[in-house]
C-alpha cells in the first residue's frame, strides 16, 4: 500500500520544509523573447455593452493558508480583504482553532471554506463563512494532506494525502459540514519514481466535464483518473498517465475547452501539455517544456493558472522566484513561453486569480508575503500592484 514510515516522514519533510533549505536561488531570471505583437493570441471581442463595466470597489474577502507548527508560522487561517480595483490587501485578523491549514478551497455556493490540516494524522476542516464558525473536522485517513477541492456538484470534498500517497472523498451536507469519509485509495502502483520512497499524492481535482476526478502523484510520476460514484462517493480507477521517470508531477490545470490540461513537474523543473479524453478520463502527457527558469537555477514549479478565456497560462516558479507567462495556442494544444516576471517574494508556493480574473495572487512561503499582480485583459501581462502583503509562512491565498 503506502510507503514506509521513514520514507513517509522524509518525503513529507522535503515537501513542507523545502522552503527552509539553505542555498536559496537568485531571483533574477532572463525573460524569454516574446513573439511579435501580431502573433500574440487575440481574445474574443467583448460585447459593446460590457465596455463601461467597472470592477466593484467594495472590499472582497481573502483567506490565507499557513503552517501553525513551524517557527514563524501563523496561528490559524489568515483573514484579510482586498480592493478588487487596486489589489491592496488589508489584514483583518486570524481564525484560530484550525491547525496547519496549508491549502484552502471554497464550496461552489460560496458559503463554506475548507482547509486541509497538514499533519501526521491528517484531516480536513469546514468553516461556515457567514459567522466563521468551525463546523468540524474529519480524518483524511492519511498523513500530510496538502490539497483539497470541492466537486462541482457541491456534494463531495476531495483531498490528497501527500505523505501516505492516498486520496480521500468526504460527503458535504446541506449546511456545508463534512460527513464520514466514503473513499480512500492509496497509490500502490506503479512503483515510486527515481529518488522517491513512496507515493506522494499532491492534488485531487474534478475534470471540467465533471465525469472524472484526477489525482496527481509526485512519487509515482503518475496522473490517476477515477470515476466518482455520484450517489455513494466511491472511486473506481479508470486510467493512468505516466510522466517521464523522475519528473515528479505536482499540479494539473485544465484549459477551459476541457480537452487539454497543463502539468507542472516539480522535480524535473518542466511543464507538459496533456490531452484529455472526457469519454474515458484518459490523460496523455506531452513532451516536457521549459518553465522559463534561469539556467543553473534550482527551481521547483508549483502551480498553473489559465485565464477564463483560455488565452494565457501562468506558472509559479519556486527558487527562480518568477511567474512565467505562456500564450495558449491551437485551442489549448500548445503552450508558448512569452516571458517571466519577478514575483517580488521568495518561493511562490501557490497562485490564484480573483473571481473576475483581473488580479493574480501569489503566496510566497519563504518570505512570508502575498504578492498581487494586475492581469492585462488583452495582453495577459502581469504588473505588480503595490508592495507585497506580510503573512506568516504564506502557502495559500484564496481570494473570493
Amino acid at each position: 500500500m503506502g510507503s514506509g514510515t521513514a520514507g513517509t516522514r522524509g518525503g513529507w519533510s522535503r515537501r513542507r520544509f523545502v522552503g527552509a533549505l539553505a542555498g536559496a536561488a537568485a531571483v533574477v531570471a532572463v525573460p524569454a523573447p516574446a513573439a511579435p505583437p501580431a502573433q500574440r493570441p487575440r481574445r474574443a471581442a467583448r460585447p459593446a455593452a460590457a465596455a463601461p463595466t467597472r470592477t466593484p470597489s467594495a472590499p472582497r474577502p481573502l483567506y490565507l493558508g499557513t503552517y501553525t507548527s513551524v517557527d514563524g508560522g501563523g496561528t490559524g487561517i489568515g483573514l484579510a480583504t482586498y480592493d478588487p480595483a487596486t489589489g491592496a490587501i488589508t489584514g483583518t485578523g486570524t481564525l484560530t482553532g484550525v491547525a496547519d491549514p496549508s491549502y484552502l478551497a471554497v464550496h461552489p455556493d460560496g458559503r463554506t471554506l475548507y482547509a486541509v490540516n497538514e499533519r501526521t494524522d491528517g484531516s480536513v476542516t469546514a468553516v461556515r463563512l457567514a459567522d466563521r464558525r468551525i463546523l468540524g473536522s474529519r480524518s483524511t485517513g492519511g498523513a500530510g494532506p496538502c490539497h483539497v477541492s470541492v466537486h462541482p456538484s457541491g456534494r463531495w470534498l476531495l483531498s490528497a494525502n501527500y505523505a501516505s500517497g492516498s486520496v480521500a472523498v468526504h460527503p458535504v451536507d446541506a449546511t456545508g459540514a463534512l460527513g464520514e469519509r466514503t473513499a480512500l485509495v492509496t497509490h500502490s502502483s506503479p512503483a515510486p519514481g527515481p529518488g522517491q520512497q513512496g507515493p506522494h499524492a499532491h492534488q485531487f481535482i474534478t475534470s471540467p466535464d465533471g465525469g472524472h476526478v484526477l489525482a496527481v502523484d509526485l512519487g509515482t510520476d503518475t496522473v490517476y483518473s477515477y470515476r466518482l460514484d455520484p450517489a455513494r462517493g466511491t472511486l473506481t480507477e479508470v486510467a493512468q498517465a505516466h510522466t517521464k521517470p523522475g519528473a515528479g508531477p505536482r499540479h494539473l490545470t485544465f484549459h477551459p475547452g476541457g480537452r487539454y490540461a497543463y502539468l507542472a513537474d516539480e522535480v524535473g523543473n518542466t511543464v507538459s501539455v496533456c490531452g484529455y479524453d472526457p469519454a474515458t478520463g484518459r490523460v496523455t502527457v506531452g513532451e516536457p517544456q521549459s518553465t522559463g527558469s534561469a539556467a543553473g537555477t534550482t527551481n521547483y514549479p508549483a502551480e498553473f493558472l489559465v485565464t477564463a478565456d483560455g488565452a494565457y497560462a501562468y506558472l509559479a516558479n519556486r527558487g527562480d522566484n518568477t511567474l512565467a507567462r505562456y500564450a495558449v495556442e491551437a485551442a489549448g494544444a500548445r503552450l508558448r513561453l512569452l516571458d517571466t516576471v519577478p514575483v517580488h517574494g521568495d518561493f511562490p508556493r501557490q497562485i490564484a486569480f480573483s473571481p473576475d480574473g483581473r488580479l493574480l495572487f501569489a503566496a510566497n512561503q519563504r518570505s512570508g508575503t502575498v504578492s498581487v499582480f494586475t492581469v492585462g485583459q488583452d495582453s495577459g501581462e502581469l504588473r505588480l500592484a503595490g508592495e507585497p502583503f506580510a503573512s506568516p509562512v504564506a502557502v495559500c491565498a484564496l481570494p473570493l
